[in-house]
Order: structure tokens, then C-alpha cells, then sequence
């Protein structure tokens, strides 16, 4: 079974588009990227968001500086993705234009996908892209970014990408069309890898000795599995193909080799696995025993059934919730910050704004909240 059903069933794709794919011999790849731009539309006119993460800044600052290929200092490689990055831009503005499809600049590093704070910062503006109808077109923010704290090849980016977001594709354009047995570059007999549904040792084997020159730029083919774990256990299917032809998502779709590398659960299973067990808390609230029984059913907890506040929290922390003889019933993501939370519990939703002069809704929302073994049935 080919990789089409996990392309076109997905509501979110990320896409990682490498150097070699963008960056030709005399600037942007136009070609190739009008192509690619095609994909982009033909996925969004059926429903479907995508964010590109685009390598290719410090190749085409390179050309606009005039350094050659010779290997680069650190301040090098950065004055050169400060130059190239708005060319980058450029190419993927003009190839998207087209289909009436605007592109926003998005660059993060390695802190935005680590850090609690700045992770929702990063959250939240490429929701509002998405909501807004754009394609964010995602780097990392070489031009800032030292040695020790840089991802240094975007598909370990574009996976963390695909996991804060919540994407269910996460599609690596590769120079070869899939992860095989040995390189088949060198052994015509390898073996293409078509479908794997567990990342073993024999795999990642595979993956970072006879495939390890496969790839351009800073990424091989053993950093694609790795892009691949990070994925999996977000809830997201990798595929791995051939970049370097016209329209590969076309190609996916009909029928192209490629490999998928499955997801090891679902994606909301995933992100309340995360709240549970991935963040500390900041605070807690105590709610009264409806409030229980309806979280337990699949509810949000509303205002109205928080009993007391204690720690001091920002909006988006995770905080425990406890019943009201102190047992945990879960962990969520709460909306309010403390001093607003304890402004509003006890109210109704109604109430909220009259109050604080806005309302986000529920204090946490079910989609935000994970529960315990210990949640009332």
C-alpha cells in the first residue's frame, strides 16, 4: 500500500523542502517551485492546510555575497542566510502568487519548539496563518542561531513543526524516493522500503550506514528517520520520497514510490500523552464534584465548577485538576491565567466577560485536558 491515503487524508501537512530542490544554479529554482506551488493549491482547494519548511537561504546567500562553496565560518553562514532569506522568500511569494495563495515568513529556532513559553507564541501564530488562509513558509532562524542551540538541519525542524501544530502528514523530499536495505546507488539488489510500521534498530541501521549520503544540504537520510521518531510518536505519518521532479505530491498521489514511516497513535491520543506526562505544572485547581463527573464524560471544565485556585500560572501553563478531596483527576492546558482564573471561578460562562472584559471560553477545554486513572467513571 502506496503513501496516497496518508497525503490526502490528512487535515495538516507539513512539508520539508531541501536546498537542492529551491536553490538552482543561478538563483531560485522558478520551475521547480511553480510546480511544487501546483501541489500547494491542488491540496488546499480540497480542504487540506500546508506549511513548507524551506531550506535554501544560505545557498542562495552564497551567490547574492559571492563566497563560492568554500566551507564557512559561523558568522559567515549567518551573514549569508541574512542575505539569502529574503531571496528565498521572494521565490516562494512569486511561485505562490499565482494561485492566489499568500506565504508568511516564519523563523524559529530550536528554543521555539523546546521552550513552554515560546512554543506557544510559535503555536498561535501558525494557527492564525492557517486560520487566516496562508501558507506559512517555515525556517530555521540561521542569522541569530549559534552551533549549540540550532536544529542544523530542517527535518528535525519541520517534525517538530508537524508535532506543534498537530499535522497528521509530514512529507521529506528527499534525492532518493525512499528508505531501502542498502544504498542503491551502489547495490542494485537493495530492497525499497515501502511501509514501516515500527523505527527498530535494523531500520535506523539501514538509515545511517548505507543510506547515509542520501540527502543534500546538512540532512541525510539518518536524520529523516530521526525527523521520522519524532513524528511518529506525535501522531503524524512520515513519507519519504523523491523531491526532484515536477509536482512530487502529484507524484505521491499517483502512485510514485515513496515510504511511509505509520504513526505509533493518533494524534489527539498523542498531544494529551504530552500534557500528561511531558510538561510540570504550574498550579492547580479544585473542582467541585460535578465538575468531575462531567470532565470524566468528555467535557471542558467551566468556571462555574472551580472550587479553588492555588500557584501562580500563565495562559497555556498545564495545571493539575483535583477533586475536591484532593485526588488528581487530571492535567490540562487552562486558558486563564491564575489571577483571572480566581476573578471567574464559580461563574457562569455567561459572566465570564462582563467580568474580565473578555471570555476565552472554558477554563480548560476538553481537547486540552488529559485525564487520570483516577478520574470519577
Amino acid at each position: 500500500m502506496g503513501a496516497v491515503s496518508e497525503l490526502t487524508a490528512a487535515k495538516k501537512v507539513v512539508v520539508k523542502v531541501g536546498s537542492a530542490l529551491v536553490a538552482g544554479e543561478a538563483g531560485p529554482d522558478a520551475a521547480w517551485l511553480a510546480a511544487f506551488a501546483s501541489d500547494v493549491a491542488r491540496l488546499r482547494a480540497r480542504g487540506q492546510q500546508v506549511l513548507v519548511v524551506s531550506s535554501g537561504a544560505v545557498a542562495l546567500g552564497r551567490r547574492r555575497l559571492g563566497v563560492g562553496r568554500r566551507k564557512l565560518t559561523l558568522p559567515e553562514k549567518q551573514a549569508c542566510a541574512a542575505a539569502g532569506q529574503s531571496a528565498l522568500m521572494r521565490a516562494w511569494e512569486e511561485a505562490l502568487e499565482p494561485h492566489g495563495i499568500a506565504a508568511a515568513q516564519v523563523l524559529i529556532t530550536r528554543d521555539d519548539t523546546e521552550i513552554r513559553r515560546r512554543w506557544l507564541n510559535a503555536h498561535a501564530t501558525l494557527s492564525t496563518l492557517l486560520a487566516l488562509g496562508v501558507t506559512p513558509v517555515i525556517n530555521e532562524n540561521d542569522t541569530v542561531v549559534t552551533e549549540e542551540i540550532r536544529y542544523g538541519d530542517n527535518d528535525r525542524l519541520a517534525a517538530r513543526v508537524a508535532q506543534m501544530i498537530g499535522a497528521e502528514a509530514l512529507v521529506l523530499l528527499s534525492d532518493i524516493d525512499g528508505l531501502y536495505t542498502a544504498d542503491p546507488r551502489s547495490h542494485p539488489g537493495a530492497e525499497h522500503l515501502a511501509r514501516i510500521a515500527r523505527l527498530t534498530p535494523q531500520i535506523e541501521a539501514m538509515a545511517g550506514g548505507a543510506n547515509a549520503s542520501a540527502g543534500v544540504g546538512t540532512g541525510g537520510m539518518a536524520t529523516k528517520i530521526m525527523a521520522a521518531r519524532i513524528a511518529q510518536s506525535a501522531g503524524c505519518a512520515t513519507i519519504i520520497t523523491l523531491g526532484r521532479r515536477p509536482a512530487p505530491l502529484a507524484a505521491i498521489e499517483a502512485g510514485e514510490r515513496a515510504t511511509v514511516i505509520e504513526p505509533s497513535v493518533s494524534v489527539a491520543a498523542a498531544y494529551k500523552a504530552w500534557i500528561a506526562g511531558s510538561l510540570a505544572t504550574a498550579g492547580a485547581l479544585v473542582v467541585d464534584d460535578g465538575a468531575a463527573r462531567a470532565l470524566a464524560g468528555g467535557k471542558s471544565l467551566l468556571a462555574a465548577g472551580v472550587k479553588a485556585i492555588s500557584g501562580r500560572f500563565d495562559k497555556g501553563d498545564a495545571v493539575l485538576i483535583n477533586d475536591e478531596a484532593g485526588h488528581e483527576i487530571g492535567r490540562g492546558l487552562v486558558r486563564y491565567d491564575s489571577a483571572d482564573a480566581e476573578k471567574i471561578r464559580g461563574l457562569k460562562s455567561d459572566a465570564i466577560e462582563a467580568v474580565l472584559g473578555f471570555s476565552y471560553g472554558p477554563v480548560v477545554h476538553a481537547d486540552d485536558l488529559a485525564l487520570s486513572a483516577r478520574a470519577p467513571a
